[in-house]
C-alpha cells in the first residue's frame, strides 16, 4: 500500500511547560503585537494568550500563511513567551463567523496552542435575529467545528461574552446541550458584568464544572461600563471566585486581559506597569503569579 503523504503545517511544540498564568495580547489593544509581547515580558510572565479578532485586536491576522504564523511564533519565543491560548472570536451564529473559526483553529494547529476562546455570536438581539434564533444557529454549527477541534486536540472555550453566553450560567448551559468534551466555558470575570448584569461573585458556581480557561478581568461602574482596570483595583471580588474553582479542581489557563476606559489605550509604561501590579495581587490566588 502506498504511503499518503501528510502536508499539513507541523504544530508547533512548545519547548517548556507553559505557565497557567498568561496575559492576552488585547491588553495592549492599539499596539503592535511585538509592542504586546514586550511588555508581557518585562512585567515578568512567560504565557501569552495571543489574540485574533477581526475588527478589534487581530494581532495574528486570520488570513496569515503558515509561512507567517511560523514566523509568529518565532517571534513569541524570541520574548520568552508560550503561546498558551488563542482569542479566536468568531459570530458563530452565522456562516461566516464559521468560515472565520476554521481560520482560528488552523491557526492554533499550526501555533500548537491547545486552548481557542470565542464568543457565540451577537451580543444581543439584532438584525440577525432574536437570542432564541441565535442559540438555536449556534448549536446548528458548533458540534461539527468541535469535533474538528478535536481532531487536532483543541479545546473551544465559550467566552461570557454577551448574547446567548452573557453569564456563566447561559455559558454552562450551551457547553453542557452541545455535549464535547473539548468544548468548555471561558469565563470572564467581567464581562459577566458588562454584558450580563451579574456578579461573578454569584453567577461562576453555576458554571464552574464547565469551566476550561479564565479570563482574569476587574470592572468598575457596573452593567454597560467599559472600565477594565489592573486587577485588584476594580470592584470584583476574587476570593470567592478562586475559590469556587479550587472546589472543582480547575488546571485550565488563566489569562489576564485588561481593556482600561477604551480608546485611547494608556502609554506602554502604564499598560506594563498595570500588568506588574496585576501578577502581584494575584499571588494571593495563584502560586503561579510568584513563580512564573
Amino acid at each position: 500500500m502506498t504511503a499518503q503523504h501528510d502536508d499539513r503545517p507541523a504544530a508547533r511544540p512548545a519547548a517548556r511547560p507553559a505557565a497557567r498564568l498568561a496575559v492576552s495580547t488585547n491588553t495592549y489593544h492599539s499596539y503592535t503585537l511585538e509592542e504586546a509581547l514586550a511588555g508581557i515580558a518585562a512585567a515578568g510572565f512567560t504565557s501569552v494568550e495571543l489574540s485574533s479578532v477581526p475588527g478589534w485586536t487581530e494581532h495574528v491576522p486570520r488570513n496569515a500563511s503558515d509561512a507567517e504564523l511560523m514566523r509568529i511564533g518565532d517571534l513569541v519565543a524570541s520574548h520568552g513567551l508560550i503561546p498558551i491560548s488563542l482569542s479566536g472570536h468568531s459570530d458563530l451564529a452565522s456562516e461566516s463567523g464559521t468560515v472565520e473559526f476554521r481560520k482560528a483553529l488552523h491557526i492554533a494547529k499550526v501555533l500548537g496552542i491547545r486552548y481557542v476562546t470565542t464568543s457565540t455570536g451577537g451580543h444581543d438581539a439584532s438584525s440577525d435575529g432574536t437570542i432564541e434564533e441565535q442559540r438555536e444557529r449556534f448549536l446548528g454549527v458548533i458540534q461539527p467545528l468541535a469535533d474538528e477541534a478535536a481532531a487536532e486536540g483543541i479545546q473551544i472555550c465559550l467566552e461570557t461574552h454577551g448574547g446567548v453566553s452573557a453569564t456563566g450560567a447561559l455559558a454552562a448551559e450551551l457547553a453542557l446541550a452541545i455535549d464535547r468534551p473539548n468544548v468548555g466555558v471561558n469565563y470572564d470575570t467581567a464581562n459577566v458584568i458588562f454584558y450580563g448584569g451579574v456578579r461573578p461573585e454569584d453567577d461562576i458556581g453555576s458554571a464552574a464544572i464547565t469551566i476550561t480557561h479564565l479570563h482574569i478581568k476587574d470592572q468598575i461602574g457596573g452593567p454597560g461600563v467599559w472600565n477594565f482596570p489592573a486587577i485588584g483595583t476594580g470592584e470584583v471580588d476574587f476570593a470567592p471566585i478562586f475559590e469556587a474553582l479550587e472546589t472543582v479542581n480547575f488546571t485550565g489557563p488563566c489569562s489576564i486581559e485588561l481593556e482600561f476606559q477604551g480608546e485611547p489605550w494608556p502609554p506602554l509604561d502604564e499598560i506594563e506597569r498595570a500588568l506588574v501590579d496585576s501578577r502581584s495581587f494575584l499571588r494571593t490566588f495563584l502560586p503561579e503569579a510568584a513563580s512564573s
